[in-house]
């Protein structure tokens, strides 16, 4: 071992010092001027050697931890190596310095253009196949640092045992480990190219994570089994503009909890909540974000892992079976989506290589002080390929059927919760976010194009012009977009005590002016019912009686108005105290008879949703709404109609004070027999069970219809009547 080049230089100081840039340049097998040398670092080893098929090389140890070998003729490649520690405990794996790199060049390039849509499938912790051996290839994005390693529980978390290769200038960094099984714990210690700096962070592209408050990725390949093929061919032609949409809200973690207070995993909760949604008549669950997350408090809204299903339930193929369950039962599966921001913890994306990388390094475009969390730089094409890569993910992977859009304003406005002097202006000298903008629209454009029938719902409170029209318009592209302007108002109506409301009747008609202006959706989410605003309940002014008369006019005036219809769990039965998310709901609360009355009301209108196309088909058009009556503010009556497309309409009567008003006339465009279909009055729902039987209607003209009806309006209800069809003569 006389050669220069096998003894001290600056490669083996940098091996040693854990700085080295390029360790495939020295280690593993390299040619020199006279035969070829062969490096293994192995800190805590002896009696190392290279075992081929034909002979064992042993190796000598030139400094601590580093063993070299020289031959005439190269060994065929990959070779293992076999070694003693210091127990005498002898060890052999296949050298990971021997294997080639893995990532396509092409894939590297659509990298750095942000064009690399399927990048979680090459970056992360991937089952691959090398040179013939199975093993698990690691790659990362981090263009400041100076070495990047792979550590965990198979090397003893030791930054200089396995460093990765770098691909060229991209800033990606590989290292393929051999016969390294799935489940095995790993993060990526990095030391910074300038300061020195070593740190230790998880993996932005993790598929699964250990338990928290532990923060290591796990090495996960998927085994499931899809049995929705069915259901994805259906989605393909589905048009949930003109469909039935009842989305169910649900947190996971406090929806039901054991009675020990422990979680329910994702296989109980496809066999509860699927049930339960179906015998409800949900068309769809949407979770509150169910990415990994550090803390319960935040609900899902602080991510982590945006690959990696929440542990606290199960592993990501317990997930898919959660997804395919719930396809099998017919219901869709929309996941609330966080882009906006990310937590500052120092071992997630916060300054992942010593740099601002993933987010802004100014704290005027790269902060939201409200939340204390960093914002995504969306101008950066590796960031923005990020986030699209994941929104793939998530449909390609788990099936999912669309997503919520957290807090779209905050992407949109440069000044969202800013001050004066703490927001930079656009190039144009204007507040609107031109990079996150356009990352939205080629957000949708790729959904709606790869997955057709997928939905994308904005959560925006602003009024930011065709967020919910094609972005060949000029729009955002959204499907639907929340109506939070409706909700507000029809809400704080509700709060007015019923003498008052006759005040304020133009806070549930103004929504009229701009209703079909997007495609709405009208939620009483998980935001109203938390932070001391109480449960829906709480809101409604009266004794107990009135509160959940109220409570089942809100419902039903929801479900007769235009827009899909969304609700948080807990209102389906009526839930009387405000969320807390570390609790389950109070079930037990359905065996008393007024929230059991509500669950049946909120069962039933869902049925009629379903089943009626006036009630939905028409959602996003003037022409499905058509005033009777919107001026009777004395007596606080609305009445409306909703039409389908073949003409056929169902009659709405909301009567918003606690007096019956008998004999109450209305206009109504054909003459017949009309009939209850649905009454909020009705006993079954906990109702005084005032109501009308089949009426003929009345030659009269009245508000410019030519037919009429009396009718008797029960108290604090909501009536649909429709016209009987005559039967076919036989």
């Amino acid at each position: 071992m006389g050669d220069p080049q096998l003894h001290q230089g600056p490669d083996q100081a940098a091996i040693l010092e854990a700085r080295h840039h390029d360790p495939f340049s020295w280690l593993g097998q390299q040619p020199m001027e006279s035969g070829w040398v062969q490096r293994v670092f192995l800190p805590g080893a002896h009696q190392v050697s290279i075992v081929t098929d034909t002979h064992i090389l042993p190796l000598a140890a030139i400094a601590p931890g580093i063993f070299v070998g020289q031959t005439v003729s190269p060994l065929p490649k990959p070779y293992r190596v076999r070694w003693r520690d210091l127990t005498q405990v002898e060890h052999e794996y296949y050298d990971p310095y021997t294997f080639p790199p893995f990532l396509g060049e092409l894939d590297i390039h659509l990298f750095g253009e942000g064009r690399w849509l399927d990048a979680y499938q090459g970056l992360g912790a991937q089952q691959r196949v090398l040179e013939g051996i199975a093993g698990i290839g690691f790659a990362v994005w981090a263009p400041n640092a100076e070495r990047v390693s792979v550590v965990g529980d198979f090397n003893g978390w030791d930054g200089r045992r396995h460093p990765m290769r770098v691909r060229g200038g991209s800033g990606l960094w590989e290292l393929f480990l051999p016969e390294l099984a799935p489940g095995s714990l790993y993060k990526f210690e990095i030391r910074h190219r300038e300061s020195g700096a070593v740190f230790v962070k998880t993996d932005p592209y993790a598929r699964a994570f250990e338990l928290r408050p532990n923060t290591a990725a796990r090495v996960f390949v998927s085994r499931h089994q899809w049995q929705d093929a069915a259901w994805l061919q259906e989605r393909k032609s589905r048009d949930s503009l003109h469909a039935p949409l009842s989305i169910y809200e649900v947190h996971l973690g406090s929806w039901r909890r054991h009675p020990d207070g422990a979680f329910l995993s994702y296989l109980e909760l496809a066999k509860g909540l699927c049930s339960y949604c179906k015998d409800m008549g949900f068309t769809h669950l949407e979770l509150l974000p169910v990415m990994e997350h550090p803390l319960d408090e935040s609900w899902g809204y602080q991510v982590s892992g945006y690959f990696a299903p929440t542990s606290r339930f199960g592993d990501p193929d317990q997930f898919r079976a959660f997804v395919d369950q719930c396809h099998q039962e017919g219901i869709g599966v929309i996941l609330d989506w966080v882009p906006g921001h990310f937590p500052k913890d120092s071992w997630g994306l916060a300054r992942f290589d010593g740099t601002a990388l993933y987010e802004h390094a100014d704290p005027r475009e790269g902060e939201h002080r409200e939340w204390g969390t960093y914002v995504f730089n969306y101008g950066r094409n590796e960031v923005r390929n990020f986030l699209l890569s994941n929104a793939c993910y998530w449909a390609e992977e788990f099936h999912i059927d669309g997503f919520r859009v957290d807090a779209v304003a905050s992407l949109l406005y440069r000044d969202y919760s800013r001050h004066e002097g703490e927001w930079i202006p656009n190039r144009y000298g204007g507040r609107e976010n031109l990079e996150a903008i356009d990352f939205l629209r080629e957000l949708n454009v790729l959904l709606h194009e790869r997955w057709p029938g997928i939905l994308s719902i904005a959560e925006e409170s602003t009024a930011w012009p065709m967020v919910s029209r094609p972005v060949y318009l000029g729009g955002l592209g959204f499907s639907m977009k929340w109506n939070m302007g409706w909700m507000h108002d029809t809400l704080a109506y509700f709060q007015h005590e019923p003498i008052h409301r006759k005040y304020h009747l133009d806070s549930l008609t103004f929504g009229q002016l701009y209703a079909y202006t997007e495609n709405f959706v009208l939620p009483f989410s998980h935001d109203e019912v938390v932070h001391g605003k109480g449960s829906l309940l709480d809101k409604m002014p009266g004794d107990t009686w009135q509160r959940f008369a109220n409570l089942r006019l809100l419902f039903a005036y929801q479900f007769a108005h235009p827009g899909k219809k969304l609700n948080f769990m807990g209102n389906d039965f009526g839930q009387g105290r405000e969320w807390n998310s570390q609790a389950s709901l109070d079930w037990d609360l359905t065996e008393i008879h007024w929230h059991r009355g509500i669950q049946q009301l909120y069962r039933d209108l869902n049925r009629l949703h379903r089943e009626i196309p006036a009630l939905h088909q028409l959602d996003f058009e003037s022409a499905g709404f058509q005033w009777i009556d919107c001026h009777d503010a004395e007596q606080s009556v609305l009445s409306f109609l909703r039409w389908d497309r073949q003409g056929n309409f169902v009659v709405v009567l909301c009567n918003f004070t606690p007096v019956p008003r008998e004999n109450y006339r209305i206009g109504i465009p054909e003459a017949g027999v009309y009939q209850e279909i649905f009454n909020s009055d009705a006993e079954a729902y906990g109702g005084g069970n005032l109501g009308n039987p089949p009426l003929p209607s009345q030659g009269i003209s009245w508000m410019g219809f030519p037919q009429s009806l009396e009718l008797l309006l029960p108290p604090l209800s909501v009536l649909y009547v429709q016209l009987q069809k005559t039967p076919p003569c036989s």
